[in-house]
């Protein structure tokens, strides 16, 4: 499968429609995104079960902002709409396979427990909204 360029419109669709998603945070005038580019495309050729995006931070900056991006290139891999993977820099056709492959590999009962804990850790761990002030001491 080629890349699929998305806006900031498909991305949430994209990412919940797909079981695995990868995508490219990339814009035109950067140089190691350029590079990573053809390498990008070339391994979404071996694996059509895979979503291969890009997003052009140029165009998507609302989007690119929402997800944090301080660095271009940027990786993201989606597993079952989890982040599992980010990362920002080129990475060579033998990491980009190593980072498919273990997407692919992940035990997502696990990952999903996981989340599911760290939301009740956080939620736990939140203050309490009764709508009472504490004085200030």
């Amino acid at each position: 499968m080629a890349t699929v360029d998305i806006t900031g419109e498909q991305f949430a669709s994209t990412v919940e429609d797909n079981d695995i998603v990868l995508v490219d945070f990339w814009a035109e005038w950067c140089g190691p995104c350029k590079q990573f580019g053809p390498t990008y495309s070339a391994i979404s050729e071996k694996h059509p079960d895979v979503v291969f995006s890009k997003v052009d931070t140029e165009a998507e900056q609302q989007l690119a902002a929402e997800a944090g991006i301080t660095s271009i290139p940027t990786l993201m891999a989606f597993r079952e709409k989890v982040l599992v993977f980010s990362q920002p820099g080129a990475l060579n056709a033998q990491q980009l396979e190593q980072v498919v492959d273990a997407v692919k590999a992940l035990d997502m009962e696990e990952v999903h427990a996981h989340v599911a804990r760290s939301q009740a850790e956080a939620a736990a761990a939140a203050p309490q909204q009764d709508g009472t002030q504490i004085p200030d001491a």
